[in-house]
């Protein structure tokens, strides 16, 4: 499953401005602002590296990360060395490509997974039943408008490698759109902890500024700087729009759908 969600991020997208690398005014942008949303593509290990800049630059004081529950987030700040074990468990990428950007902390990580079990109630259910928190001012008891929920439509269908029908593809967007507004949530909670910045580490469909995290942000926090890094691969650029995009070699990888193929 994860290297079909990877897939969603390799999308092609139509070319705007990128560079390989941040520069001091990024850097200095960056820590001016309340948020920062640092996107990736979950393998690539240049992409790992710029968030660990990122944070090392940063000095947040938190992190929320996609990948883990809070109970894991709180094992993995307290030994992130020895975190490795239970890192592998979960199924994401080589630990060793994220370690450095978890080392490079000194402070709370926030863990906004959604439960795998959750995740299948909200794939049947929607969204409003199951987001613990206020589902109205996070705009989940709303209909995507049309235009939006036929392109997020067309999004999973090829991140699922066409292999299951586009009428499957309503409780995925529903599932995705719970994963935004969790790690939103995440990023109020660790606001209203502590004063200071926050950095998010996450895919780059969340970090997405039309749709994703930034825009629940404008919803539930407005008075929040928000700055979102996106970060795209062989001159190709995540989709949906980010204040600076970011370009890296692709790694040698696998095609994920070739078992359908």
């Amino acid at each position: 499953m994860k290297q079909l969600l990877l897939a969603l991020t390799l999308i092609a997208a139509p070319a705007f401005a990128q560079q390989a690398t941040l520069t001091s005014a990024d850097l200095t942008r960056l820590k001016a602002a309340d948020v920062i949303i640092v996107g990736e593509v979950h393998d690539n290990p240049t992409h790992h590296a710029t968030q660990s800049q990122i944070v090392e630059a940063v000095a947040p004081v938190a992190l929320v990360i996609e990948m883990l529950g809070q109970e894991d987030a709180e094992a993995l700040a307290a030994d992130p060395a020895g975190f490795a074990d239970r890192w592998a468990a979960t199924g994401w990428p080589d630990f060793r490509m994220y370690l450095p950007i978890f080392q490079a902390h000194d402070g709370p990580i926030i863990g906004a997974a959604v439960p795998r079990d959750v995740a299948r109630a909200t794939y049947a259910d929607g969204v409003e039943a199951h987001f613990q928190g206020n589902a109205v001012a996070y705009g989940l008891t709303d209909a995507l408008p049309e235009d939006q929920q036929a392109q997020r439509v067309e999004l999973q269908f090829q991140a699922h490698c066409e292999a299951m029908p586009r009428e499957m593809m309503g409780g995925m967007i529903e599932v995705q759109r719970l994963r935004d507004a969790t790690l939103a949530a995440g990023v109020v909670q660790a606001v209203a902890d502590a004063d200071g910045s926050v950095v998010v580490i996450t895919g780059n469909g969340h970090a997405r500024k039309d749709w994703g995290v930034p825009a629940y942000l404008a919803r539930v926090a407005p008075e929040l700087t928000v700055i979102s890094v996106g970060q795209g691969e062989d001159g190709v650029p995540p989709e949906g729009g980010f204040d600076i995009v970011l370009d890296a070699l692709s790694p040698d990888r696998p095609d994920p759908c070739a078992q359908f193929k």
